[in-house]
């Protein structure tokens, strides 16, 4: 029955009484399509044709593709195979006493193998109805056994063409036409990280996700908290979704697309009880398979939503074939030397870096201009395209989400790829010089002329754990799925600031000002809050999902939240700030970190953070997460702060709940008793405990030369508090950027017994070894 269909029968048979919707239907054999070419004379003429063709010659590809695909649909269907299709048919319409619509796809028995999907390479037929158009669309699935990109994909692989049969699944059409469909991976395509389900949804029929036609929304899920029943919604990314494909009545193509409405563009195509729904069903389809294959096996699957009903259902699965087969050992991490000019940005896909002369591709005629290391780009890319995409540097398209033909072809040939540009084609001309870089988390970038870049691959096998805890700094949340498989002990600084001016950009008090807001203000909320009615909430979600993509990546190690500390001037940059912010003269040192969240002029604004943590915490189940507080002056405000967090739940000790404060003032290192006994630790900013500790401006030039950790005032502050921490039971860790810069300063630490250290990701393995280096010789001294 070829994998596609073996799969949806198998899932019908056993995972439809547990709740997960296969739409009916039925089956060809492998057989059947053998027969037919014995009974035709088909299969001597077909390898006759083969054995003439050059498979890495554009032009003979097409040629000697287009002569079997001709040969096929020459030849009658055997009128044994053609009765039982459509017996078979009438069965399938008899429940509802009419001709059914069906889809008609095609599943060869070589594909969706462990070390090769196959996908896309034969044809797929939406829409059919009425025994000729079945009849009609069986016959041109045979024939799409030799599309130009089938034949390739089948060399590439080794696989012997004349080896390798069709079956054609029928199945029942689901009225996605009228509401929504998409994709979704078990595992997270770009990073390999498991824990995660990726959905894709656009309006109208799947096609226009799968081949890249329309820039979906794009959520996350996590796993091991979904599977304790909560609503651990990482992250929901709003897609353009400018088109729709539906049943096109009384037309040629029995599918058209139309456009979507702009009001309708801007929300979300699911709801949030429908993305948990499919996110279960991928677990239970992966467990599974998992479970007969007596290995892990993350699941590659399309599902669509009947709008008739409003019933979901999945409606094809095949076993992930590009990151659940990476080393887990290994990691390679891409970096440019240096950075010019961005052209063009788009979702990423992969994480490497590409470089070369632009090639726009318009049409399939244009392929066999294409050369050798050039960089792709065009609208959205086709099957048929494939044996000129693995030639490729890059590839770039305007169109296309994550899961689409470009990202799946380009993650498979290990090409970096940038989608959903919107306008490459017209940015970008052919022969220029461009850089596409995926190595800077989910936004791909292109830059002007050729970069220079390095590679950094380290193997983490024989890499021991030190006594002291290795954390790390992250600040983006889209990086940190792929980060967190770097050995580490958890994250030890994950900054709000980034989240809130990335994910969120606007400023707090304007979101619960909104309706005070002039047009012009308010337009701007609008803009950056698209698909929020409640614009608050807006700030709660986003927020929440930031710090939630985190905290999901490193679960369930300790992951250490710094609530928001902004400056003045940082937050005046915000959308809407500069009405509610103060012009100080020195905003480092003013309305920062834990004076603000007490203040009556922030305290609903500090609320929605507190929201946002809490959301994770409790709806999400990610208890891993600790909250720290900054720039606290005094113990008396480290209550303050505490009991306007209590306010909305967030009670240190309840429910595991850990609060930190930073250690970057004099009076933290002073009075460390006093901070231990209401807080559970300290995080030692060296970068402000430096600044105040030698009375240096750090953004100052003038005086740069005198800021220096090493300085010997800093490190007894530092010694001082470690030992005072330590003698109270509080936990002690750094997280500043002195033991990323200075191996020395690692060791000085070490020796103080310092609990953790937070590095900066690329400082990580490196003073791992240096840090267990220095353990094995403070211990070896007698």
């Amino acid at each position: 029955m070829g994998g596609k269909n073996a799969s949806l029968g198998e899932m019908y048979r056993q995972l439809t009484p547990r709740g997960v919707r296969i739409p009916n239907g039925f089956a060809t054999t492998a057989f059947a399509y053998s027969t037919f070419l014995e009974e035709t004379g088909l299969d001597e003429k077909i390898a006759q044709v083969l054995s003439g063709m050059n498979v890495n010659d554009v032009d003979s590809l097409q040629h000697h593709g287009l002569i079997i695909r001709h040969m096929i649909l020459e030849a009658p269907l055997p009128d044994a195979l053609s009765h039982a299709i459509v017996e078979a048919y009438h069965q399938l319409g008899s429940a509802h006493h009419e001709l059914a619509d069906v889809a008609v796809r095609s599943s060869a028995t070589a594909e969706d193998l462990p070390d090769a999907s196959f996908a896309g390479q034969q044809e797929t037929y939406l829409n059919v109805r009425g025994q000729a158009s079945l009849l009609d669309a069986c016959h041109r699935c045979y024939a799409s056994l030799f599309t130009d990109r089938a034949i390739s994909y089948r060399a590439n692989h080794g696989y012997d063409h004349m080896q390798v049969a069709l079956s054609i699944g029928i199945q029942q059409m689901v009225r996605s036409d009228l509401a929504t469909s998409g994709v979704m991976f078990s595992i997270d395509t770009e990073s390999g990280f498991r824990d995660a389900v990726l959905i894709n949804a656009a309006y109208g029929l799947g096609e226009n996700v799968v081949q890249g036609s329309v820039n979906p929304d794009e959520y996350y899920v996590f796993k091991p908290t979904l599977k304790e029943g909560l609503r651990p919604i990482l992250k929901k990314a709003i897609g353009t979704k400018a088109m729709k494909l539906v049943y096109d009545v009384g037309g040629s193509k029995m599918t058209k697309n139309v456009p979507v409405s702009p009001d309708q563009a801007n929300r979300f195509a699911l709801s949030d009880d429908d993305i948990l729904n499919l996110a279960r069903w991928a677990c239970d389809i992966e467990n599974h398979f998992s479970q007969r294959r007596g290995a892990a096996c993350p699941m590659d699957m399309e599902w669509a939503k009947d709008g008739r009903t409003g019933e979901l259902f999945i409606v094809q699965a095949r076993p992930e074939t590009v990151q659940s087969r990476k080393s887990a050992t290994t990691h390679e991490r891409f970096h440019l030397k240096q950075k010019s000019k961005q052209l063009l940005s788009g979702r990423s896909v992969g994480e490497k870096i590409g470089s070369g002369p632009v090639r726009l591709i318009h049409d399939v005629h244009q392929l066999r201009d294409f050369a050798d290391g050039e960089i792709l780009v065009t609208d959205k890319t086709d099957p048929d395209w494939e044996p000129v995409m693995k030639r490729a540097a890059g590839i770039i398209t305007n169109r296309g989400g994550r899961t689409c033909h470009a990202a799946i072809v380009s993650r498979e040939l290990g090409l970096p790829a940038i989608v959903g540009t919107i306008n490459a084609t017209e940015v970008l001309q052919n022969g220029q010089q461009v850089t596409i870089s995926c190595a800077e988390g989910d936004e791909g970038v292109v830059y002007e002329g050729q970069l220079p870049f390095e590679v950094e691959t380290t193997d983490f096998s024989t890499l021991q754990r030190p006594k002291t805890k290795i954390m790390m700094n992250v600040g983006s949340p889209d990086e940190a799925f792929a980060l967190s498989l770097i050995p580490n002990d958890g994250v030890g600084l994950a900054r709000e600031e980034f989240i809130i001016s990335t994910y969120v950009k606007v400023h707090p008090q304007a979101l619960l000002d909104y309706q005070q807001l002039d047009d012009v203000a308010r337009a701007e909320v609008d803009k950056a809050s698209m698909g929020y009615d409640d614009k608050p909430q807006f700030y709660v979600d986003r927020l929440a999902e930031g710090i939630a993509m985190i905290t999901a990546a490193f679960y369930p190690k300790e992951v250490i939240v710094r609530l928001s500390d902004f400056k003045t001037n940082e937050y005046a940059n915000l959308i809407g700030g500069a009405a509610y912010e103060p012009k100080e003269e020195n905003p480092m040192l003013g309305f920062r970190g834990a004076s603000r969240y007490y203040s009556p002029q922030f305290r609903d604004a500090f609320g929605l953070e507190c929201k946002a943590v809490q959301k994770v915490r409790q709806e999400m189940g990610l208890r891993n997460l600790k909250l720290m507080i900054p720039f606290c002056r005094t113990v008396e405000e480290g209550r303050k702060v505490q009991d306007e967090m209590a306010k909305y739940g967030l009670v240190r000790g309840q429910d595991g709940l850990e609060i930190y404060v930073m250690c970057e003032i004099p009076s933290n290192v002073i009075l460390a008793d006093q901070f231990a006994e209401i807080f559970d630790g300290f995080s030692i900013g060296s970068n402000d405990l430096t600044q105040l500790t030698l009375g240096v401006d750090r953004d100052s030039e003038i005086v740069a030369h005198v800021f220096d950790e090493n300085n010997e005032a800093v490190k007894r502050s530092i010694a001082s508090v470690i030992q005072t921490a330590k003698a109270n039971g509080a936990k002690i860790g750094i997280c500043g950027q002195a033991p990323s810069d200075y191996p020395e300063f690692a060791e000085f630490l070490v020796e103080q017994g310092i609990d953790s250290i937070s590095l900066t990701p690329d400082a990580v393995v490196k003073t791992t070894m240096n840090v267990l280096e220095v353990e094995n010789k403070l211990h070896s001294i007698p």
